[in-house]
Parts: structure tokens; sequence; C-alpha cells
């Protein structure tokens, strides 16, 4: 049986991210109190059904705290038997929480009379950082839409095939934020920028005019010959530590040009070694 524990803060997404799991068929089950997760997933492993061989749960800040304090041990004993476990953990920047609280207008679990939103939050970190320690995958909503959440979920998890590290490459554009779920982060604003060639502006670094452009400089190629060099090299002990997954970012200013040609190019690269090497190009459409 496949378990994935899904946690994360109040607003981030984590009833997104169960209802895909659910529509992709998984059996889902929110607000599991956790001292009932080992015996939930014992009953579950044990029957012959294949209707459960593919269980969500959601588990976070509304359970208990001591009970949370003790998620490792939990998770540990899971992994000790016949289950394989995942653990997904949603989270966003504090006023992005707050902002979406605002147009919600829902109430935060921890708030009260005598603790704020703001207090909420940060408490709520606090009382989930046993979970998130122990994250399998951690994905940050902040410059995500429920779409985008969605489509994010579906890739990683559900189209992960077999027990391999799933290896996400993701193109971005400081301007609109840097990925904090990225586990390396590259840097290409020092190449020659395809913007500011009026032919190349309207084209991507998936397009042949901006490839081109690329391609005829030498610092181009360096680029690409250093980093994948140097995750050739460690890319092997990362997986051998049994890492489920893992996000390579690439960043130049906007996120349409050097990046996103970057991206394809280490995809192309890397897919013929890695089953599970996935491709995001968070700033196109």
């Amino acid at each position: 049986m496949k378990l994935v524990i899904v946690s994360g803060l109040s607003g981030s997404g984590k009833s997104t991210a169960l209802n895909v799991l659910e529509d992709l068929g998984y059996y889902s089950i929110d607000n599991l109190p956790l001292a009932l997760l080992s015996s939930f997933a014992d009953y579950m492993s044990g029957t012959a059904q294949k209707f459960y061989e593919r269980v969500a749960v959601g588990i976070d800040a509304r359970n208990r705290s001591e009970d949370l304090h003790y998620f490792p041990a939990i998770l540990n004993g899971l992994q000790n038997g016949e289950i394989q476990t995942e653990v997904i953990f949603l989270d966003a920047a504090e006023d992005i929480l707050i902002k979406r609280f605002s147009e919600t207008r829902r109430k935060h679990p921890l708030t009260n009379d005598h603790v704020s939103l703001s207090e909420a939050i940060r408490q709520e970190r606090v009382l989930l950082d046993p979970i998130s320690a122990r994250a399998d995958l951690y994905i940050d909503t902040s410059t995500s839409n429920l779409h985008e959440l969605r489509d994010l979920v579906t890739l990683r998890v559900v189209g992960k095939v077999g027990g391999g590290m799933s290896l996400l490459f993701e193109s971005f554009g400081y301007k609109h934020g840097l990925p904090q779920d990225a586990d390396f982060v590259f840097d290409l604003r020092s190449l020659p920028n395809p913007h500011w060639n009026a032919q190349l502006r309207q084209h991507t670094g998936k397009e042949i005019p901006v490839i081109e452009f690329l391609e005829t400089h030498a610092d181009v190629h360096a680029m690409f010959k250093d980093i994948r060099d140097y995750l050739e090299r460690w890319l092997p002990r990362i997986a051998a530590s049994n890492r489920s997954y893992l996000t390579v970012a690439v960043g130049c200013t906007g996120g349409y040009h050097r990046s996103v040609y970057m991206v394809e190019r280490l995809v192309a690269h890397f897919s013929t070694a890695y089953q599970n090497t996935l491709v995001r190009h968070r700033e196109l459409p």
C-alpha cells in the first residue's frame, strides 16, 4: 500500500492537494487524528481490496500538539513495515496566507480572542515543524493559483513512475520571486539576454530563434557544462540517500528565455538516466 501524508499550513492548499489525489484514485481522508494513523494504516494495508492500495491522509494543526510532537516516531513505525509512505508539506509566505484568509473570510483554526491571525500562523508553523522536517516533498504555494497547484501535485506525485527519485527541473524569473521549494538554484542572469533583441522578445526559450541566438555564445555552453557536471556528480549520491523528490531551479530575469532554454537542455540530458525527470516552466502560460 502507498500512503501519502498531506500536511501544511492552513491556507496553503492542503485541501486542494487531497482533492487532486482523490480525483486520481487515492482513498482520501482529511483531519485524521494522528494518534490513529498507525492503526488506520495497518487496517488499510491489511485488506485485500485494491480500492485501498493508494491512500492519502491529511494531518495538520487541528491535531493535538502533544500528538504532533510524536509524528517522527509514528512515521518511523510505518516505514519499518510493508507500507510505502510519502510526506507532502505545503507552505506559503505569511503575507500570502493572511491575504488568502482575508479574501475567503475563513477562520484560522488557531485564532481566538487572544491570538491574532499572524500569531496563529507563526504558532502553526512551530506546531507542524516535526512534519515539515520529515517531508519528502515541500511545495511553496505563494506564487501558485489553484490550477497550478493541481497540476503540480499531479505532475510530481501521480506522474511518478516506480520507486526512483522524482527530478524536477523548473525555470523561473527572479523578478517574480525565488522558488522557495527548490533544492538547487542556478542563476543565468550573467548570460546574454534575448529580451534586448526586439525580434526575439516575443519568443521563448523553447523556440528556434531564441535557441539559435543562445547557442552562438560560448558562455551559454560553458554554463550548461558546469551545471551538468555538478549534477552528474551529486545526483547519484542524493538518489542513494533515498530521496523521493528533488527540485533544480534555473532562473533568469523574466523566466521566459535563458532559463527556459537551459531547463529544456538539462531535461533532455538527464531524462536518459532518470526515469522520473519532469519539467516545469513557472512563468510560461
